[in-house]
């Protein structure tokens, strides 16, 4: 799920559907094998997600506006899933290689970097950022928002595998068009930005499948060993988890914010900027209150200005790092309902990959009859 300062997000349009085959493939044999590492007794899956950045699980951390640091990147590299800085989290180009470098003092396992493409009242230093993730050696990013085909040579040049945050087939296949190796497909549970279709996982993943070539993780929804084995049985070839992540000891957020993701329950999330076709999912505040009650107010009139002191990042900031929980909203999936913990990073993928074993060999495989 992206989740960058909703001030810079694009107002998505819905366009029909471009280049769609006349008649849908059959779906690929997922290329997905499981086998227990005799040093330590973990379940290892490899997928083509896990051979593409070189991990150990099929598991990515979604990126957070002002979450996606060092610490919570390197530590889920640190558990072998693909950690990822946010960009644009960081103010200036330089400071994103900082950012990096203080990574690489946390890690020797490979993270990435997300990097949201957006309009914006100021247009972020888009070549510069780049610099710092070619310097700084990172061999894989997360790329999202607006189409990443004018910068996609600078980064393939530098031998960076990219994978784009998509929300409809549509652009998934544009995606695999322009030459991204593999891209993030978000359904309309996530956090954030779900697009304006309203495609759940559970249609949006098997599509996609149906006509990718590239591999594709799921996202939106993502919390445990079930999230991971029902993406894979869905065509994808591992998962993106974005507010899980925030619940866990790791994570840079005030612990305010993370026990709220354990309370939380399935109906606390709502919707807003949906007149302006620029869909956020977020959970429930007084600031969230706020935002729908001017929206019904003004209807089709309602423009960004009206709303912009209760979406921008800088507010979002104060909920997130001082746990002043009715400031702002902030991006949250529906999966907050399935939060009822928060452990160390290690703790959930360890968890997550022996009870999907466990899931695999046992529940499912018992299923078969001869």
């Amino acid at each position: 799920m992206v989740m960058a300062d909703p001030i810079l997000c694009s107002l998505q349009h819905n366009r029909a559907e471009a280049g769609a085959a006349a008649v849908k493939p059959a779906v690929k044999p997922l290329k997905l094998g499981v086998h227990t590492n005799k040093h330590n007794g973990q379940s290892i899956m490899k997928t083509r997600i896990t051979e593409l950045f070189g991990i150990k699980y099929p598991i990515i951390q979604g990126v957070i506006h002002y979450v996606g640091y060092a610490e919570l990147a390197s530590a889920v590299a640190n558990a072998g899933g693909l950690g990822l800085i946010t960009g644009l989290t960081q103010p200036t180009p330089e400071a994103l290689a900082k950012e990096i470098a203080r990574c690489r003092t946390m890690t020797d396992q490979p993270f990435g970097v997300n990097l949201t493409f957006l309009p914006s009242f100021k247009k972020p230093p888009y070549p510069e950022y780049i610099d710092a993730i070619i310097e700084g050696g990172v061999k894989a990013v997360e790329t999202a928002g607006r189409n990443p085909e004018v910068h996609l040579p600078r980064l393939k040049a530098a031998g960076i595998k990219v994978i784009h945050k998509c929300t409809s087939v549509r652009h998934a296949l544009e995606a695999e068009r322009i030459g991204c190796d593999a891209v993030s497909v978000d359904g309309f549970e996530c956090g954030g930005h779900p697009g304006e279709d309203d495609v759940p996982n559970m249609i949006l993943l098997p599509r996609v499948a149906e006509e990718l070539k590239i591999p594709f993780v799921g996202s939106g929804g993502m919390a445990d060993a079930r999230s991971l084995v029902a993406a894979l049985a869905l065509g994808a070839e591992g998962i993106s988890m974005g507010t899980r992540f925030v619940a866990t000891k790791e994570a840079p957020v005030h612990e305010t914010v993370k026990h709220a993701l354990v309370e939380a329950d399935l109906l606390q999330t709502r919707l807003i900027m949906r007149r302006l076709r620029n869909t956020e999912r977020v959970l429930t505040n007084q600031a969230v209150d706020e935002i729908l009650r001017l929206e019904e107010e003004k209807d089709e009139a309602i423009t960004i200005a009206d709303i912009r002191p209760l979406v921008a990042g800088t507010q979002s900031r104060k909920v997130l790092q001082d746990g002043e929980m009715d400031a702002a909203a902030w991006s949250c999936g529906m999966v907050a309902g399935l939060i009822h913990d928060i452990p160390t990073v290690k703790e959930l993928i360890d968890r997550i990959m022996s009870d999907a074993a466990l899931l695999i060999r046992g529940r499912l495989e018992g299923m078969l009859t001869a």
